[in-house]
């Protein structure tokens, strides 16, 4: 949504990741809560549950990945534009447990025309247990809200 002015209102900001999380089974599912957004950010979090780990009883890879894209993907979509994943990768730094609470912040560190690159730190607490890097591309669809 643009206000009067024709730039892109920060309360959208806010709202385009609630709706998305709203519309995202797999990140209910994993039990994601937002934590903070602003235009270009988002921080979200999740607790590590018996079901998310691997044979060796460490949380699966995918689910510090998971948590990291989502927060990448709601960040890229506080612009107004539905944004999409083009290429991802990350660095596990740490092995996660059952009832470890982690969070992912997601910024933007660059934006090109339509492409943006995000940096996402995973952390437990204070200590970083991921690193993970993003780009987006930004198509011409806007996402509709509702200005309730």
């Amino acid at each position: 949504m643009k206000n009067n002015s024709g730039t892109h209102k920060q309360k959208d900001s806010e709202t385009i990741p609630e709706k998305m999380l709203s519309q995202d089974p797999f990140s209910t599912w994993l039990g994601i809560e937002i934590l903070e957004v602003s235009l270009g950010k988002c921080k979200v979090g999740l607790k590590i549950r018996p079901e998310m780990l691997n044979s060796m009883q460490k949380a699966h890879g995918g689910i510090s990945y998971a948590l990291a894209d989502t927060a990448f993907g709601f960040a890229a979509n506080t612009y107004g534009k539905y944004a999409v994943s083009i290429e991802t990768s990350i660095n596990h730094i740490e092995a996660l447990h059952v009832d470890d609470y982690i969070t992912a912040e997601s910024k933007v560190e660059v934006t090109k025309n339509r492409l943006g690159f995000h940096y996402v730190e995973v952390k437990k607490g204070e200590e970083i247990v991921a690193l993970f890097k993003g780009v987006v591309f930004r198509t011409s669809k806007e996402w509709e809200l509702n200005d309730n």
